[in-house]
């Protein structure tokens, strides 16, 4: 027992001393800027909702679905739920996105059933400040257009505030069977 109780007591002193270490990161309100999650499909930077992802996952192995669509990648065991893997930058842009061991995929809320998508990469939380945002247009050509109507400029770089809800009430992306 006794080693119990001093195992708890140094745990409650790590938690003391990484407390009195802690920096704070800077912090923001919604009134005062946008926050989302940061990603990459082709060369397209992207952002999204917290609200729209559930998690981000690795690539996981994938069994085809006979007669899909291109862009459906198949379907992948996640934890017991099966869920569709949808290659974004292929339904967006007809390009497939390139494989790697390090993949990440964005398990995407949708009513019914979450879908993965496949991205690029990924760039973490990004904040951003009203005086950044700027013309989607900019980033919003192509298909891209329908699904950006927001976008911010930061460090000479424009994000897109790519909108997944509406992505996946798309009909044609709700229509996966070829």
């Amino acid at each position: 027992m006794e080693s119990g109780l001093s195992a708890y007591r140094y745990l409650c002193d790590l938690d003391q001393r990484c407390q009195a270490r802690n920096v704070g990161l800077p912090q923001m309100s919604a009134s005062e800027g946008w926050r989302g999650l940061g990603y990459r499909v082709g060369a397209h930077q992207l952002l999204s909702s917290y609200d729209d992802i559930a998690e981000i996952l690795t690539l996981p192995e994938t069994t085809p679905v006979p007669g899909g669509q291109a862009w459906l990648l198949g379907l992948a065991n996640i934890r017991g739920n099966l869920l569709p893997v949808v290659d974004l930058k292929l339904f967006l842009e007809g390009e497939r996105t390139v494989l790697r061991e390090d993949q990440r995929m964005l398990i995407v809320r949708q009513p019914g059933g979450d879908v993965a998508i496949l991205i690029d990469g990924l760039f973490g939380q990004r904040i951003f400040g009203e005086q950044q945002s700027t013309d989607p247009t900019e980033i919003g050509e192509g298909r891209y257009g329908h699904f950006i109507q927001r976008a911010f400029h930061a460090d000479g770089e424009t994000w897109g505030v790519f909108d997944l809800s509406r992505l996946v009430r798309t009909p044609e992306f709700r229509q996966a069977a070829a």
